[in-house]
């Protein structure tokens, strides 16, 4: 889908206010309420919006440690990734959980609510996971940024 100039303001403005009336919307990138409506139904079937979330404290909700992990499985078959990523979708304190290419097969971000329950995590969890030969945890001092918005270029339509 190509994006156009108001296309992409209807996704800046969404990045900042997921929640804003389709009326204040249209009226914000220069639209009937009618036409901002089909291009936001247009956004949302091409795949380009995913979704509306509500984004939480996990420090507000208890978990007040982040651990980045690095996880490097026994070989890259088909069934070897599918059965650990599987495992993975089961554990509620992973937040993210990308395949990389590199030195390890996985990178995991996990929220733990003190060093106690990450190894609690990491027992009960992490070890447990198929495929799992080696586990590098590396525990976040501070987050400097975590965006949910991409800059929107208007150069890119």
């Amino acid at each position: 889908m190509s994006l156009d100039r108001i296309d992409i303001a209807i996704l800046d403005t969404l990045q900042r206010d997921g929640r804003i009336p389709n009326a204040a919307l249209a009226e914000k990138v220069g639209l009937s309420q009618s036409a901002c409506s089909r291009r936001l139904d247009n956004l949302e079937k091409s795949g380009i919006i995913r979704g509306y979330h509500a984004r939480l404290s996990n420090a507000a909700l208890g978990h007040q440690m982040t651990a980045i992990v690095h996880i490097s499985l026994s070989g890259q078959f088909e069934k070897t990734l599918t059965e650990f990523e599987a495992a993975v979708k089961r554990c509620p304190n992973i937040l993210s959980c990308h395949l990389m290419s590199g030195e390890y097969d996985y990178i995991l971000r996990i929220a733990a609510r003190d060093l106690a329950d990450y190894e609690r995590i990491h027992k009960e969890w992490l070890s447990a996971m198929p495929h799992v030969t080696k586990i590098n945890s590396s525990f976040a001092l501070r987050e400097i940024i975590d965006r949910t918005a991409m800059g929107m270029k208007p150069e890119l339509a």
